[in-house]
C-alpha cells in the first residue's frame, strides 16, 4: 500500500467513526447544496467526482461535518448557499431537461434567464414532452418531489391515437406491465375524442422513463401528444409556454407538504 493509499484510508476511518459531530450524509449535503438531485448526487459521489478534505470519496455511508469538512466537487470547493430558488417553466416541445448536453440540444435552463443563482429541473419530462416542470436549488425538496416512496401525483394530459374503451383504461387503472416492471393503478379519464384521437387525463405518482407513452402503447393507442399539467395541486393556469415565474410562498409550502 502506497503513502497516498494510507492516507485516503486513515481519512475515511476518521469519517466513519465519528459519532456525536457527524451533520448528514454527504449526498444529502451536496444536495442541499444545489449541486443536483440526491439521486443524481449519489452517482456523482460513484463517479470519484467528490473530495472529502483533499480525498476522492465514493462510499455512500460517509457523513460530514459542513460546518469541519472541506468538500470539493470536481476540485472546486462547493458551499451552502442560504438562498433557495423556486421556478416553475411551461416547458415546450424541443428542450432538454438535463444541464448537460453533448448533442447540442436544448436545455430547459436556456429558458430561465435573469437569476444568478443556479437551479436544477426536478424530475424529468422528455424531449417531447411538454407542460409542468419544477426548477430549484433546494435538493431536500427535489428528492422529496422525485423519490418513489412519497408518491407524489402527476397530471398528464395525452392525445392518443384512436380511441381506448373502458377495458383498456381499467388495464391502466389496475396498473400494467411494462417491460420489466407493473405500473401503480393510475386514475384514468377521457375528456375529450373525435373520430381518430382521444384526449386522456393520466395521474400517477410513478416517473419512470417514457412511463405514460408506454402505458398507452401497452393498450393499444400511441400517444400523438403529451403535456404536463399538474404536480399534486400544483398548475401551469395561464402561464405560457416556454415562460416561468417563481413560486409564491403558499406554492412552496403547499409542495413541502406533499
Amino acid at each position: 500500500m502506497n503513502f497516498t493509499s494510507k492516507i485516503h484510508d486513515i481519512i475515511i476511518y476518521k469519517l466513519k467513526q465519528r459519532v456525536i459531530f457527524l451533520e448528514e450524509r454527504l449526498q444529502k449535503f451536496l444536495a442541499r447544496s444545489g449541486i443536483a438531485s440526491r439521486r443524481k448526487c449519489e452517482e456523482l459521489i460513484k463517479e470519484g467526482t467528490i473530495k472529502v478534505n483533499g480525498v476522492t470519496v465514493t462510499d455512500m455511508g460517509i457523513k460530514i461535518d459542513s460546518k469541519k469538512d472541506v468538500i470539493s466537487y470536481k476540485d472546486k470547493v462547493i458551499t451552502i448557499n442560504g438562498e433557495k430558488v423556486y421556478i416553475i417553466l411551461n416547458k415546450p416541445c424541443g428542450y432538454i431537461t438535463t444541464t448537460k448536453e453533448q448533442f447540442n440540444r436544448k436545455k430547459v435552463t436556456d429558458l430561465i434567464s435573469g437569476i444568478s443563482i443556479r437551479v436544477y429541473p426536478v424530475g424529468r419530462l422528455d424531449y417531447d414532452t411538454s407542460g409542468l416542470l419544477i426548477l430549484t436549488n433546494d435538493g431536500d425538496l427535489t428528492y422529496k418531489l422525485t423519490h418513489p416512496a412519497h408518491e407524489v401525483n402527476k397530471t398528464y394530459i395525452a392525445e392518443v391515437i384512436g380511441i381506448p374503451d373502458e377495458s383498456k383504461l381499467d388495464k391502466l387503472r389496475q396498473g400494467i406491465p411494462i417491460e420489466d416492471y407493473v405500473t401503480s393503478p393510475a386514475q384514468v379519464n377521457i375528456i375529450d375524442k373525435n373520430k381518430s384521437t382521444a384526449i386522456l387525463e393520466i395521474t400517477i405518482h410513478e416517473g419512470k422513463n417514457r412511463q405514460v407513452r408506454k402505458m398507452c402503447s401497452a393498450i393499444g393507442h400511441e400517444v400523438k401528444n403529451l403535456k404536463r399539467a399538474a404536480i399534486g395541486n400544483l398548475k401551469l393556469n395561464d402561464l405560457a409556454l416556454g415562460k416561468w415565474r417563481y413560486l409564491s410562498e403558499e406554492e412552496i409550502n403547499y409542495l413541502r407538504t406533499l
